[in-house]
């Protein structure tokens, strides 16, 4: 601990200031959106989501680096197919006919493909792997303002439909027999699963996402009895989270993503087998 707070007031640690201030920020939506996901149970349409989000990445790329438009920065264009794919993905499960698993599943491998290719396409060597698996140690303060303006996105909107998000999630049927119109909302929370999902690829990568929107919400989970306590107690459970983890890749020098996703999954297997062994007796 002590090793730590010297190297965050060390001038020539700048990003792992960045890196603690973006994990902080981002807490908020992960802990909020994870909880509605978590609540109704759509862990699976966020990795889809997430997996797509790669193809925006690689399009980016192929924008910047081909085409010469240079403040056209990748995480532009996550924003961009993580918004579309919801869009697609809540449309499918709502109105089409076809298998709704299918159709995520071809999204999901679609959206990697597309990105493979854009990259492959683009000139120059590009280093995928902070994308897959997250790197925050590389966050710039370009970072901040993006992961600021998104987190402002989610948790007004969020807010202001609190009361509409929570009865979807709970009793849809309910929701529509008081007028709600649940498919509305219902993409609204996908579009804003997805925000949250661009801001996952930078603190752990496109392939651990799932873990952290969904870890945090389940721990809080088991000690919160309402929809808001819960968001809560997500919102400060990520915050430890990403802290610990960051505490001990910059430590022993490990990767930041990989540490926190170990830290969040040893922490919910022992929560919940606490939670078993509690009940049992």
């Amino acid at each position: 601990m002590i090793e730590i707070v010297k190297a965050l007031f060390d001038p020539d640690n700048e990003f792992l200031r960045l890196a603690f201030i973006v994990g902080t920020l981002s807490a908020f939506s992960f802990g909020i959106i994870g909880t509605y996901v978590v609540t109704r149970r759509i862990s699976y349409l966020a990795g889809a989501i997430s997996h797509c989000v790669f193809g925006g990445i690689g399009a980016a790329l192929y924008v910047q680096k081909k085409i010469g438009i240079e403040w056209f920065d990748p995480m532009y264009g996550a924003v961009i197919s993580a918004v579309l794919a919801a869009a697609i993905i809540g449309l499918v499960s709502l109105y089409a006919k076809q298998r709704e698993d299918t159709v995520i599943g071809a999204l999901w491998a679609t959206g990697m493909a597309i990105g493979l290719l854009f990259i492959d396409l683009t000139p120059g060597y590009f280093d995928i792997t902070s994308y897959l698996f997250g790197d925050i140690l590389l966050i710039s303060p370009n970072d901040i303002k993006l992961v600021l303006l998104l987190d402002i996105i989610v948790i007004v909107l969020t807010v202001y439909f609190y009361n509409k998000l929570q009865a979807i999630c709970f009793d849809d049927e309910f929701a529509r027999l008081r007028g709600i119109h649940s498919d509305i909302y219902y993409i609204l929370l996908l579009c804003l699963t997805a925000l949250t999902v661009v801001l996952l690829v930078r603190v752990v990568g496109i392939v651990m996402v799932i873990a952290l929107l969904t870890l945090p919400a389940a721990v809080a989970g088991q000690f919160a009895k309402k929809l808001w306590q819960m968001m809560i107690l997500a919102v400060i459970v990520c915050i430890v989270f990403i802290w610990s983890g960051l505490g001990l890749s910059y430590i022993y020098e490990l990767s930041s993503g990989p540490t926190i996703i170990v830290i969040a999954g040893s922490v919910y297997l022992a929560v919940a087998a606490g939670a078993r062994l509690f009940k049992n007796n």
